[in-house]
């Protein structure tokens, strides 16, 4: 199975994990109040929205309260933050310009003031800002690549690359030193250095599509057509079908060289936020991550990554109709504009517009019957809405457009598996479970799922109680996991054991409603019948499924002897000798 999602650099996320920062980052309100135009209540209104990230709504009451309080430099500060995560880009630097008179080190706002000097490219002005910002790991790296840029663009290739290569710092700074330095010298046509420096950088970190992208075009028009195809062929065993790869591969083969990654200083500089942004957004550093793509897209706006990244991290912070916006603005000439549209669909699911994303869907499919991403992702889309039977036949679609399975299509099987085991098609299920760990025999959670079916349903039941111990130990921090464990446990009439892993998975996963439940449950068969009623009276107030509610309630009223339960499963020889 293909994937087109943006990505910079999994190499980087160690490093970056342990560094991420946002100055004045707001803390959350206590509750919503009736915002009229009372200072109190839009500066209310405004923590609660930024600390949801609604931007929109921040940026509203924010200039409602600037309006009320304009001499306030802590909501200045916060106006300033909200209008660049949002985009607000040309407003945001009318406040950056006020706020280095406040604070004439601020890192963000002469972050901001430099990517504007670029787009003048006013490189002196740009590295001047630099130069005054406050700095930390992140802002090290962000100045001296900006700044190398702004050299570059200055016409002093020479002076780009010794400030890089002068920067010191940990580990995860070094591919990024070498693709922008090798990204400046290729611009520059100085083709033996760039070389050298865009084969380092894909060495170091071979995951890297843009190092492998920017190889594979220097090679292109220095070295060969086949080093460059043997380059895009190393990223495909990693992400096969990538469009931009594809792409790429169209061109070579048609005998054309690709040009340079990057060609201006507005383009590179672009391309410094863009890789930052991206990694900082998987590490838990969303805000500096909306500021740095949201400047990246403002400085270039045809970079074909950032956008797809910034909607990719609204995804992540659950905010569809802004993931939304941004996918119907790639434009059709894009190599991932079809990515964008499947994305498009799946957000308008996540806003709760199913007839809309499936009638998206359904167009898509139309037009390209072959279109594997987009008949996934309308099944995917129908088994979170529990269309059980009709996601198996969608995945069923895909998987006949695959003639010989590969490894990488075990999610289809598994999938395709859980949809048919809950439209109570289980021989269908338990073959489909069957392949995928045939074609993954270590996926933890195809070998939890058959081996929890196994044990539910009394058949093969040293198998599959290894089988979960296995998807355990692979996954030992997974709460799911370790629930199945200790609820096979339990099926077998094992109580003291269940008890065991059940604590367990309660402590990953403390509100989840059905571990509390399977606690629960396994207090009560070993007596400890106070602890039992506290677990149920937690997985009540945890929003259970109505069914598990019904059950759950009856517990705590009558105790778990006057509920239904699954007599212990018990292996067919214990079953011969009466057990």
């Amino acid at each position: 199975m293909t994937t087109a999602r943006p990505f910079f650099s999994l190499a980087l996320a160690a490093g970056f994990a342990a560094v991420l920062h946002l100055a004045a980052s707001p803390a959350r309100a206590e509750a919503v109040p009736d915002v009229d135009t009372s200072l109190a209540g839009n500066y209310l209104a405004a923590r609660l929205a930024s600390s949801e990230r609604d931007s929109d709504a921040a940026v509203t009451y924010l200039r409602n309260l600037m309006k009320l309080d304009a001499r306030n430099d802590e909501i200045v500060e916060r106006t300033f933050f909200a209008m660049l995560m949002d985009g607000d880009i040309d407003d945001a630097m009318k406040l950056a310009d006020r706020m280095v008179k406040a604070d004439r080190t601020h890192r963000i706002a002469r972050l901001a003031l430099s990517v504007r000097a670029i787009k003048k490219a006013h490189y002196q002005t740009a590295r001047t800002n630099l130069a005054l910002s406050v700095r930390g790991p992140i802002g090290d790296l962000t100045a001296t690549l900006l700044a190398a840029w702004t050299f570059y663009g200055s016409g002093n290739t020479k002076g780009a690359v010794e400030l890089i290569d002068r920067l010191e710092g940990p580990d995860w700074y070094v591919p990024l030193k070498e693709l922008h330095a090798g990204l400046i010298l290729d611009a520059a046509g100085q083709k033996k250095e760039a070389g050298k420096r865009l084969e380092q950088a894909m060495k170091i970190d071979p995951g890297s599509l843009r190092a492998i992208d920017a190889y594979a075009r220097w090679a292109s028009r220095n070295e060969s057509i086949d080093a460059a195809l043997a380059a895009y062929a190393s990223f495909e065993k990693q992400l096969p079908n990538h469009p931009i790869v594809m792409a790429a591969i169209r061109d070579l083969k048609a005998g054309k060289a690709l040009p340079p990654l990057v060609k201006t200083a507005q383009e590179g500089s672009s391309e410094v936020l863009y890789g930052l942004g991206s990694t900082v957004g998987r590490q838990g550093g969303e805000d500096l991550a909306l500021v740095y793509l949201q400047l990246a897209i403002w400085l270039y706006p045809e970079h074909p990554f950032a956008s797809l990244t910034l909607a990719d991290l609204y995804e992540q912070l659950k905010q569809p109709s802004k993931a939304i916006e941004v996918y119907e603005s790639v434009p059709d000439s894009s190599p991932l504009k079809r990515n964008a549209e499947v994305q498009l669909a799946v957000n308008l699911d996540a806003a709760d517009k199913y007839k809309e994303a499936r009638a998206h869907l359904d167009k898509m499919i139309a037009a390209d019957p072959k279109d594997i991403e987009a008949i996934v992702a309308l099944g995917k889309i129908q088994q979170s809405r529990k269309m059980f039977a009709e996601c198996a036949a969608t995945y069923s679609k895909a998987l006949a457009l695959i003639p010989q399975p590969a490894k990488g299509n075990w999610a289809l099987f598994y999938f395709r598996g859980i949809c048919n085991e809950r439209s109570k098609n289980w021989p269908a299920a338990e073959a489909d479970l069957k392949k995928a760990l045939e074609l993954n025999p270590d996926q933890p959670h195809v070998l939890n799922y058959l081996g929890y079916s196994w044990v539910d349903q009394g058949i093969n039941l040293d198998q599959g109680v290894e089988m979960i111990r296995k998807a355990a130990k692979l996954r030992p921090d997974d709460g799911p996991i370790v629930d199945s464990l200790g609820w096979a446990y339990y099926r077998l009439g094992r109580y003291d054991e269940a008890v065991v892993q059940l604590e367990r998975a309660i402590e990953l996963m403390p509100q989840d409603p059905v571990i509390n439940d399977h606690l629960g449950d396994a207090y009560w068969k070993v007596g400890r019948k106070l602890e039992a009623g506290f677990q149920w009276a937690h997985a009540r107030d945890l929003k259970p499924e109505p069914d598990d509610l019904t059950k759950i309630v009856q517990k705590i009223d009558k105790g778990l002897d006057a509920v239904d339960q699954p007599a212990p499963v018990r292996k067919a020889e214990d079953t011969q000798k009466g057990g």
